[in-house]
Formats: structure tokens, sequence, C-alpha cells
């Protein structure tokens, strides 16, 4: 018997993830941001000046994309390029004073969003749904280390 489209776990999660992004994305907006450009003031907002490279890497998009990001977010003043002092080619990143009440308000917008995703749950199904749902991510990881190629390419340059 055929599992209902709609029933399917892999469904279910990318249609809440579409969902949640599109609520997420109008209100990031609306303060004149996308929500990869606040992804990338989150890293830094918990990172003590990580490389253009680590980002990347963190954020899981190619090294040209965050650049251009990085680009447009220091345009802006919210974002700095500091030279790294042991090693002049590499470009350290830094949030400015300016952009710690946005990084604030945007976790804001993202608190509620959860909040309001997860509103029909009490606190034991959220906490079963979370153990669960990490449970499947890191069985998910240790298959992809242990396969040749790996399961899900790496994309990065």
């Amino acid at each position: 018997m055929h599992t209902e489209l709609s029933r399917r776990v892999s469904f279910l999660m990318h249609d809440i993830a579409r969902q949640s992004r599109y609520w997420f994305d109008a209100r990031a907006r609306s303060r004149g941001l996308t929500r990869a450009q606040w992804r990338v003031l989150l890293c830094l907002d918990r990172s003590d000046g990580p490389t253009q490279s680590e980002v990347a890497e963190m954020l899981d998009v190619e090294r040209i994309t965050l650049c251009r990001m990085v680009d447009r977010l220091s345009e802006g003043g919210l974002v700095e390029r500091r030279a790294d002092p042991a090693d002049r080619r590499v470009w350290r990143l830094y949030l400015t004073d300016k952009a710690a009440p946005l990084v604030e308000e945007l976790t804001d917008i993202a608190n509620e969003m959860e909040n309001n995703l997860l509103a029909p749950l009490d606190a034991r199904q959220r906490e079963t749904l979370t153990d669960l749902l990490t449970i499947v991510r890191d069985h998910f990881r240790e298959q992809d280390e242990r396969s040749d190629p790996p399961l899900v390419a790496e994309h990065r340059q």
C-alpha cells in the first residue's frame, strides 16, 4: 500500500520548511534583509571573527555567494571585514554596533515563527518532536560519513 504523499515524512518536512521560509522572509524583508543575510549576521553574532571561508562552511554556501552577501551587509554598515593579523590574505568578519539591534529583532521574529509553528503541540510533544528529528538528522549524518561517495555531495569549492 502506498503512503499518501502528504503523509510522507520527507514531504511534510519539506512543506513545513518551505512555509517557515516564506513566513520569515516576509518579515525579514520588511526590515530590509533577506533570510540568508540574517543567517550571516546570526553566525557572526555567535562567533568571534570567523573567516569568510569558515562562515561559508557553517552556512553551507559557496564562498563566492557568501562574499556577495557580505559585500551587501558591509555596504549597509552591518558587517566589517578585517585583515587577519596572522595572514593578511585572510579576511575576518565582525558585526558592527549597528547590526546588534537588528540581529536581536530578527531573532525575536524567528522565535515567534517557531512558537507559531509549534503552537498546536504541548511541551511534551515539542520535546518528543525535537528528539525524533535530532535522531533522524544524526542518523543521516552518520550514513553520509560512512558512504563513499557521500550521500550529500560536497558542493562548496
